[in-house]
Parts: C-alpha cells; structure tokens; sequence
C-alpha cells in the first residue's frame, strides 16, 4: 500500500516556505504523493451541506487563504524531485477543458511524470453560482470533459463534438510524459461516481468521513462490475480512497470505520483497508493548526509506515 498526504494549501500557515517545507518533509519521510486540496471561492453564507465532515459545515473559514491546487503542484514539481504531485479534486465544471489538461500536461511534463489527476464533480452550489457554471448539468460536463482529455492525450489531429464543448483539427502538446498517459482518479461516492470511475477511470478516489474496509470494498465491487459495460477489465482500475485521521497518544475506543488512536493501533486499523485491496490512502491529518498537524504527520511517517512496509 502507498500513501499520500494532504498539504496546507489552507490557513493562516500557508505560504511558499511552508508549502515546500511540508512537501519536502513528505518525500524524506517516505510518502508516495502529496495531496492539493480545490477551492476556487469560498462564499462568506453556504447553505450547501459539506458532505466531507461530521456536522455537514464547510471546514475552512472563509477570511483563510486558499491557495489553487493546480498552481500549488507546478510549484512544487521544481521543490521536489520524487513524490507524486496530486489533486484531490479538480472540479471539472469550474474550467474549460482545453485550459485545465494544458496545466495538467505542462505540470506533468514538468514533473517527469508525477501528476495525478484527480477529478470530481464539485458539491458546493453556492461556488458554481458565483463561477458561472451550471451545477445541475456537472455530471454530464464532467463526462465531456474526460473524454475530451482523452482524445487531446492521444490524437494527433484533436476534434469533438458534444453537447457542451465542440473544436476541430487542434494541435494539443505537450501531451503526457509517460506513454501511458496521465493516471485519472475519480472522486466521489455515489453510483455516478461509481460509473464514471469504470469507463474513464485508472483509480477509483472516494472521500469518506467514516466507513468499515468491509463496505469500501463492496462499493469498489460496483465499480468492477460496471467496467465490464464499458469494455474494460476490472484489474485495470485500482482502489484509492481519502481518509481523515488522528494520532492519539495512546490507546483510544477503535471502531472499524475511523483511523483514530495509537501509532500500534492505526497499524491494525491500515491493515484492515489494506486487506480488501485499497492501494492508496490519502491522509488528511485533521489537527486545526499547523504546527501540531506536521507533528502528527511526523508520527504517523515514523511510527506507523515502518510497520506497513
């Protein structure tokens, strides 16, 4: 299994210094990628619930800095020389498609290979209103939108035709460092996450708050199911899934759907996701502030990922 980290691309701690730092801390302690959290506005009222958190309210407050992910990962593709530079999510309605995989290719040529693009179809009603891009419809523009990237990473000639994006005869490079393209994880929980994961995805990418091993991989067995209706294999897509986590002190409660307690107990607890084939956990490490956070990560990096290797 490998692992990833958020990165504090939010708060009051955020800046170039503690960018780099955090992103150089994660590669020396052993990370496979780290994580740039999406926000574009964030609105001083939301009524939308966040699904994202205990309590349904948005987790960061609006007068917070919130850095865009895309421009964080060009960034640190010259601050970092090994890690996995990932996006958890890029909302695909809140951009045209022809602009985003341009930033995508560029940062993955940049990189030698080392974005993961991770997409998704946005949940906050309020920041589509305020970008001008129709919420209702985001399903549907998301599926454009992927297939348009795959036709710009392997046509020469690059044309389409939809409902919601029309070119003809583009040139389109830098295409992907790697020949086999740019990995494309799909965000979300629900079967049309679950659908769009099987005919354009390389990773399944969900966020859940709480949720047993056991019940991931029933919903992972969805996604394997309907790769068969697309024409795909099943093994050609993998399991990834975002977690929130806490380091305890010492021994707490454990409940199968939560990574919370002790460095001996989030071993037993990794394992468990291991064992029903997750690949990829991305940690959110859920201290408020910063400093106390990167302790956290440290111990977690120290502790824990020695005994899961």
């Amino acid at each position: 299994m490998d692992f990833g980290v958020f990165l504090p691309v939010s708060g009051r701690a955020t800046g170039r210094d503690t960018l780099t730092d955090a992103a150089r801390r994660a590669e020396g302690w052993g990370f496979g990628t780290v994580w740039a959290a999406e926000r574009i506005v964030i609105p001083w009222q939301i009524e939308t619930a966040y699904p994202y958190a205990e309590g349904s309210a948005f987790i960061v407050p609006p007068d917070r800095p919130f850095l865009e992910s895309l421009t964080c990962l060009a960034f640190l593709a010259g601050c970092t020389e090994t890690i996995k530079l990932g996006v958890s999510t890029l909302v695909l309605p809140y951009r045209h498609p022809l602009q985003w995989a341009k930033v995508a290719t560029s940062i993955d040529t940049l990189s030698e290979g080392r974005l993961v693009l991770g997409v998704g179809v946005g949940w906050m009603v309020e920041e589509f209103g305020a970008l001008g891009a129709h919420f209702a419809e985001r399903g549907a523009v998301s599926d454009e939108q992927l297939e348009i990237l795959q036709r710009l990473l392997n046509d020469e000639r690059c044309s389409y035709e939809g409902r919601f994006y029309q070119f003809r005869d583009l040139a389109f490079y830098p295409k992907a460092y790697r020949q086999t393209g740019i990995p494309v994880w799909v965000g979300g929980e629900g079967r049309a996450a679950q659908r769009r994961t099987a005919r354009y995805g390389d990773a399944w990418f969900p966020y859940f708050v709480r949720i047993t091993p056991r019940e991931l991989a029933a919903r992972f067995d969805n996604v394997r199911a309907m790769a068969a209706e697309h024409g795909r294999e099943a093994d050609q897509i993998s399991l990834a899934c975002c977690l929130p986590i806490v380091v305890t002190d010492g021994p707490v409660p454990q409940d199968d759907d939560r990574l919370r307690g002790s460095a001996e107990q989030l071993v037993e607890a990794v394992r468990r996701f291991a064992a029903v084939g997750v690949e990829h956990l991305a940690l959110q490490f859920m201290v408020p502030r910063y400093p106390e956070r990167l302790e956290q990560i440290e111990r977690f990096a120290t502790e824990v990922l020695p005994h899961l290797r």
